[in-house]
């Protein structure tokens, strides 16, 4: 995660001081005025597009209150997953967009705020078919309704399923359960989670060789990364 903190109410957009008198976004015609759902609208036309060009998907843009600031959430993933140096990109190139938009039309967001950028953790919901998709192989729990493709002695109805993904496209997803493998169109399923297996981070530590072990720790190490700047 890639945090920046912004003191908007002492200095312009280039750090310039801003005139007692001049207009803050929020008094321009058409800005947002204490509306969250419309701040969050505009710093998506902005930072949207931005994410795109990069090549990657905004998976999910927030904004909270913290105290007197608020805090813009930006949450970006990709095919492949994103690594560390690729989530500190995408920060860069996002906080220049808001400060080209700021100059040109004011505070998008009145007040300090701070901008979070970061990848999706396991507890992300999956409720896109390229959420399933990036997530073949993994083991997840959902809530199923109807009796999908599992066998007939299955009763229908919603009903929480646990399978690992096998397979997923635009239409539908294929799930291994315990009961055997079945498929479900999206419609048919509710937000699926990712379930952690420790098990099989300790099959990894048994069997893999240095040499592979050595591109694990570099992840490890960016998660630590990631939790640091959290705290």
């Amino acid at each position: 995660m890639t945090q920046r903190g912004r003191a908007t109410r002492s200095t312009g957009p280039a750090g310039r001081p801003r005139r007692a008198d001049a207009p803050r976004g929020g008094e321009r015609a058409g800005g947002p005025r204490g509306d969250l759902a419309a701040r969050r609208a505009r710093l998506r036309e902005v930072i949207e597009p931005v994410v795109t060009a990069a090549g990657y998907d905004l998976e999910e843009l927030s904004v909270s209150r913290a105290g007197r600031r608020h805090v813009v959430r930006v949450i970006v993933d990709a095919d492949g997953g994103i690594r560390l140096d690729a989530v500190a990109e995408v920060s860069r190139a996002v906080s220049a967009a808001l400060d080209a938009a700021e100059e040109a039309g004011g505070d998008i967001v009145a007040g300090e705020y701070q901008l979070e950028v970061s990848s999706p953790g396991v507890d992300r919901p999956l409720t896109l078919p390229r959420h399933w998709r990036r997530n073949v192989g993994r083991l997840v729990k959902v809530t199923a309704r109807g009796a999908g493709a599992l066998p007939a002695e299955q009763p229908a109805g919603d009903r929480q399923v646990t399978g690992r993904v096998v397979e997923a496209d635009d239409e539908r997803v294929v799930l291994e359960t315990d009961a055997g493998r079945a498929t479900w169109t999206y419609a048919e399923l509710g937000p699926g989670r990712v379930q952690v297996e420790f098990h099989r981070l300790e099959e990894i530590d048994e069997t893999d060789e240095p040499d592979d072990m050595d591109d694990t720790d570099d992840d490890f190490d960016d998660e630590d990364d990631v939790e640091d700047e959290e705290r």
